[in-house]
C-alpha cells in the first residue's frame, strides 16, 4: 500500500502502509485451522471455543474488502489489470494447492470409514478448476477439489464487483462512509431475519451472494480511514471484546442458556462477529495510520500472514492425510499433542506453496500485467 493522500474537510490525510493487517491474517487463518482439528483430534473445553474458528473466513472476507479498496486509491490501475492482478495473487496457489488435496479426498473406490474421501468425478473437479463451486449449496459440488477453496469463488465475485462498487464509494466522504457500512450490516441482519422467519427461496441463495455484506463492510471501514476517520478506541479494547463475545458463547453453550436474549444474540451471533472483525480492522488500521508501534508488525507475524493464503489453501490437505494415516483420535486433552506435528507439516507445505508457487507467480504475472494492461 504505497502512500497516498486524500482530501476530507478541508485537510490532507496521509494514506501509509497498514502491515499490520498481514500479522491480523494470520491469526484468521489459524482460527479456521482449530476449528478444523476438532475433526481430527479434539480437546475438552478448547473445542468449544474452536467449533467457532470458522468465523475466521468472515474476516478474511472484511479484511479482503478493506485492503483492495484502501490499497487501491490514488491509483490508476486499469479495470482489467486490476482483475489479472486478483488472479495472480489466487490462482497459481489455489491449483497447485487442488493438486495436492485431489489424492487425500478422492479415490476410485469408496470406504463408508472415510467419510470425507469422495468417489473421483473430472466434471465435478472441474468446477473447482474454474472457481465455480462455491455457486452450489451440494455439499458434493460445494466442497468438492480442495474444500478450503469455496470461499475462493466468493473471493473471485467480490474481485469482479469491486472497481464498479468501489467507484460509487470512492464518491462518499466521511459520513457517507459510515452511513454505508451500517446500512450494509443492517442488510446483514435483516437478511438473517427473513431467513429464520420468512421460509423461502432465499434460504439457500449461493454462499457468494450471502456473503457479499461482509466484503462491502471491509470495503466501508477502508472509506472511513481513507476520508480521515480515526476511532478513539485502542486495539486491545476490540480483542478484548472479541474474547469476551467468545467465552459468552461458550458460556451459553455449555450452561445450557434458554433464556429469549441467549436466544436471540446466538442466532445473531454471526452478524456480531463480522461488526466485531470490522472494528478490529478499523482500531488496528487506526493504530498503523498514528504510526505506532505493533507485535503484528513484526518480522514474524508478517511472514505467517504473507504464508497464510497457501496456509489456509494446505492446512485441510495436511490434516486429512493425517487422519488417513493415524485415524480420528477420541476426545482427550492428550490430543493438543497432535496439534504440533499436524501444524508443523502443515506450515512446512504452506511455506513452500508461498516460496515457489504463491510468491514468484504473483510476481511475475503482475509484471506482466503491468507491461501488457496498464
Amino acid at each position: 500500500m504505497s502512500t497516498t493522500a486524500s482530501a476530507e474537510a478541508g485537510h490532507v490525510v496521509t494514506l501509509v502502509r497498514l502491515d499490520s493487517l498481514t500479522g491480523l491474517r494470520w491469526w484468521a487463518a489459524f482460527g479456521v485451522f482449530v476449528y478444523h482439528m476438532v475433526n481430527f483430534a479434539p480437546v475438552p473445553i478448547l473445542n468449544s471455543f474452536a467449533l467457532h474458528g470458522h468465523t475466521g473466513v468472515a474476516f478474511f472476507f472484511v479484511l479482503s474488502g478493506f485492503v483492495l479498496t484502501y490499497s487501491s486509491h490514488g491509483r490508476g490501475t486499469t479495470t482489467r489489470n486490476f482483475y489479472w492482478r486478483r488472479f495472480a495473487r489466487i490462482y497459481p496457489a489455489h491449483f497447485v494447492a487442488l493438486l495436492l488435496a485431489i489424492p487425500v479426498f478422492y479415490s476410485f473406490s469408496s470406504d463408508p470409514a472415510h467419510d470425507w474421501i469422495k468417489p473421483f468425478s473430472v466434471g465435478i473437479l472441474l468446477l473447482s478448476v474454474v472457481l465455480v463451486q462455491g455457486w452450489s449449496r451440494d455439499p458434493v459440488i460445494l466442497f468438492s477439489g480442495n474444500p478450503a477453496a469455496w470461499t475462493l469463488t466468493a473471493e473471485a465475485f467480490f474481485y469482479f464487483l469491486h472497481p464498479w462498487v468501489n467507484s460509487v464509494l470512492r464518491l462518499l466522504r466521511m459520513r457517507g462512509a459510515a452511513i454505508w457500512v451500517l446500512t450494509a450490516f443492517g442488510g446483514a441482519v435483516g437478511f438473517k431475519l427473513l431467513v429464520l422467519f420468512v421460509p423461502g427461496w432465499w434460504a439457500q441463495l449461493p454462499l457468494p451472494i450471502t456473503r457479499l455484506s461482509e466484503f462491502i463492510i471491509g470495503m466501508g471501514v477502508a472509506q472511513l480511514l481513507i476520508s480521515g476517520y480515526r476511532v478513539r478506541i485502542a486495539p486491545i479494547v476490540s480483542y478484548l471484546l472479541l474474547a469476551a463475545f467468545l467465552c459468552w458463547l461458550v458460556l451459553a453453550r455449555r450452561n445450557d442458556w434458554t433464556d429469549l436474549f441467549t436466544q436471540w444474540v446466538e442466532m445473531m451471533s454471526a452478524e456480531i462477529f463480522v461488526a466485531l472483525f470490522a472494528l478490529i480492522v478499523l482500531t488496528v488500521g487506526t493504530r498503523d495510520a498514528r504510526g505506532a508501534p505493533s507485535f503484528l508488525k513484526t518480522k514474524v507475524m508478517l511472514n505467517l500472514g504473507a504464508w497464510s493464503f497457501s496456509f489456509y489453501l494446505v492446512h485441510a490437505t495436511v490434516m486429512y492425510a493425517f487422519i488417513e494415516i493415524f485415524g480420528r483420535q477420541p476426545i482427550a486433552y492428550s490430543n493438543l499433542l497432535w496439534y504440533v506435528p499436524t501444524f508443523a507439516f502443515a506450515m512446512l507445505v504452506a511455506w513452500a506453496l508461498y516460496r515457489f508457487i504463491e510468491h514468484p507467480f504473483e510476481r511475475r504475472m503482475r509484471r506482466w500485467g503491468n507491461k501488457h494492461l496498464a
